[in-house]
This record gives C-alpha cells, structure tokens and sequence, in this order.
C-alpha cells in the first residue's frame, strides 16, 4: 500500500463576504485501485463490525444506535445509508473514510464556552439518521459513500496524528451527524484521550441512550441542534421526531459533559413565539439557565430555496424570549456584526467575549470568571 500522503493547502474562507479567515484543509488520499494492484489491502476502512445491534431470525438485524432502530435484512442498509447488513452481521461501511476534513475555528461550530479563539480539526462523512429539508450541508448528510465525490482514508490514528502535529487542541466531528459514523468518532475519540486532545461533536441529538453515554464517557463537549419545539415540525421538515433529542440533552447534562444549542430559526416554520417560549422554559427547567442558547439565521438552502432568509427582528424577537424566561447565555449567529453575537456577563453586563462572526476580537474571561466582576462562568477555558 502505498504510504497516506497529505497536502496542506491554504485558503481565505470567506464567511458570508464580510471578513477573511485563514482556513487550512488537508486533502488525504491514496489510490485504492492502485494499492489493490500491489495486493495490498486496507483493513482498518473496510471491515468494521457495527456497534449496539442485536441479530434477529433469517439473517436480520436490528441497529440500536438511534432512534430509528432500523431492522435490516440481508444485503441491505439502515436509514443512515451506512450501516450494512452481510449475512446477519451488521458493518459500518464509513469507517475511516470521510469526505470532508478541515480546520475551522471553534466558534463556526459553534462553542462559544470553549477554548474560545482556538481552532479544531474537523472529520465530517456521507449520510444522516435525519432527513432535514434545509440543511447546508446536504451534499454530504443527504448522500451515500457511493455518490461522494472525494473519499479520503484516514485511520483513527491518523486522525490524531494530524491534530498533534498542527498543534490542534480539539477534534470535532461535524458538517454530517456523527451518528451515522459513530464507530469512527468513537474509536478515534478514545485515541484522543489517551494524547491529551479534546472531543467534541454536533449532533442533532436522536441517538440511543446507551451509545450516547459510552460517547460521553471521551468527549468535552457536544453542540446539540434543537431543530424546533414541536414534533409536527420534526415529522414534517426532518422526517425525525423530538422526543428523542430532549432525552439526549437531558443525559448530557446527568454525564456532567459541557453542552451548547443551536436553534436554527426558519421563517413560518418553527418561529413562532409562543413555541419558541416553551423551548427556552424547557431548557431552564430540564437543562438550567446556564447552558448556553445560540438563535441561528436560516439562508435558503436544498429543499427549501423557496423561503427567504431569517428577518433579523425575529432573531432579537427569540433572544428578547429567551432572556424574559431566564437563560444567561444567549447569541444571534448567522448575522455578521450583530452585537448580539458575542456573550455578556449575566452579572454585570459586560462583554466576555466579543465577536465578529467567526472571529474572535475580545476574551474578558479570566481563569473562568468575569474580568469586570468576578462572576464565575461556566464552559471549559485556558488556564
């Protein structure tokens, strides 16, 4: 097999027109047509027993990673597209193989309360559990590894090899729901630990209890999207349901692992006040006040080009909501410059940490407490 080369390509990723950043992505690859001609194989891509399925009669089984719980017969696939079943035994046909591996900085993910300024090493792959009909990133979550366009081979120690070297204090899994290749997250994860890097994942939350707290056990943080608030909109928009993804973000709080959430307002889909109230009460009743809350501007995007963009008032209208019921942490995204995209200190008042977007321009935060005030802010920070 010929040895995993990597290229370093750097690019100005241009966030919406109004500022630069300096991204870097690595572009891995080998020719497998090629290493299969030196009778060379890779075992580490392409054979990867399934995690948490029971097998069932005539060769069936049923997948318990999420909350679909899929029973696949003989040959066939679960609704994540990667999940197979070859003889009454299930495989994860992704391991190893992402389609999308770049440097970001933390805040696009976003994690406004960690490691603030610094940047993560993302791994994203084909397929979903969700079927989101607004969502960004469908060229990759929509799809499945037959009809990607790049496939890179990176092992798990591949994986963190890379971030040791760039110096990378965080992975993130990202750009497609990491379920759908959970053993990958889950394998590289544990390497992570072991070299003192951090974890962390978006997610639209509908995994099982039981794989999700084995996660928990090597992650920091998890960025959890809370789509909507009612189960007719995950039915009708995301073919998913709600229940589910409050579960998940209750166990994330019970494991003790620092926890954010995005809610994407779309406009006459989930943006109704009333709605939005009752999400912001959940989350201080079942989560507490201090997790944080991000209300993200929704851009016309796969099925749903025919909507216009979030108006900026709805936006203000939500965080003002959310500020009413009690939440402490509260953010616009999406909208570059809003003054509302950095984090103000509940106490005082001032600015913790400013923000232009993506970039960092102000960090008021020292050893976890207010610069101003002494108030003591929770998240995970530089020493």
């Amino acid at each position: 097999m010929k040895r995993l080369s990597v290229m370093v390509n750097m690019l100005l990723l241009a966030s919406l027109g109004l500022f630069l950043f300096a991204g870097v992505v690595f572009l891995m690859g080998i020719n497998s047509q090629e290493d299969e001609q030196e009778g060379e194989t890779l075992n580490f891509v392409m054979e990867r027993e399934a995690m948490y399925y029971t097998r069932l009669a005539d060769k069936k089984v049923q997948c318990r990673l999420c909350f679909r719980n899929c029973e696949i017969t003989d040959g066939e696939r679960g609704e994540c597209r990667n999940r197979v079943n070859r003889g009454g035994t299930l495989y994860t046909i992704i391991y190893g193989k992402p389609s999308a591996i770049q440097i970001d900085p933390i805040e696009k993910e976003p994690q406004y309360h960690m490691l603030p300024g610094t940047l993560i090493l993302c791994f994203g792959t084909a397929g979903c559990n969700f079927r989101c009909r607004f969502c960004q990133n469908w060229h990759l979550s929509q799809q499945s590894l037959e009809e990607m366009v790049q496939v890179y081979l990176v092992s798990p120690e591949e994986a963190v090899e890379e971030a040791i070297k760039r110096g990378i204090p965080t992975i993130s899994f990202t750009y497609n729901e990491p379920t759908s290749f959970y053993e990958y997250v889950y394998d590289i994860a544990k390497i992570a630990k072991t070299r003192g890097l951090n974890i962390l994942w978006h997610s639209n939350g509908a995994i099982n209890p039981e794989p999700l707290r084995e996660l928990l056990h090597y992650t920091d943080a998890v960025t959890i999207d809370l789509k909507g608030f009612t189960e007719e909109f995950y039915k009708e928009t995301c073919s998913a349901k709600l229940k589910p993804v409050l579960n998940t973000l209750k166990i994330i709080k019970e494991e003790g692992v620092w926890l954010e959430i995005v809610n994407l307002v779309i406009p006459t889909l989930n943006d109704d006040p009333e709605d939005i109230r009752r999400m912001c009460e959940w989350i201080r009743d079942n989560l507490g006040t201090q997790v944080p809350l991000h209300f993200s501007r929704f851009y016309p995007a796969f099925q749903l080009t025919n909507l216009p963009p979030t108006p900026v008032e709805t936006l203000e209208r939500a965080y003002s909501i959310a500020k009413d019921v009690g939440l402490e942490y509260l953010t616009i995204g999406n909208v570059p410059g809003h003054p509302c995209n950095s984090t103000f200190c509940p106490k005082c008042g001032n600015t913790l940490i400013g923000r232009i977007h993506f970039q960092v321009i102000e960090n008021n935060i020292q050893k976890g407490k207010c610069r101003f005030c002494g108030e003591v802010i929770p998240g995970i920070w530089q020493d």
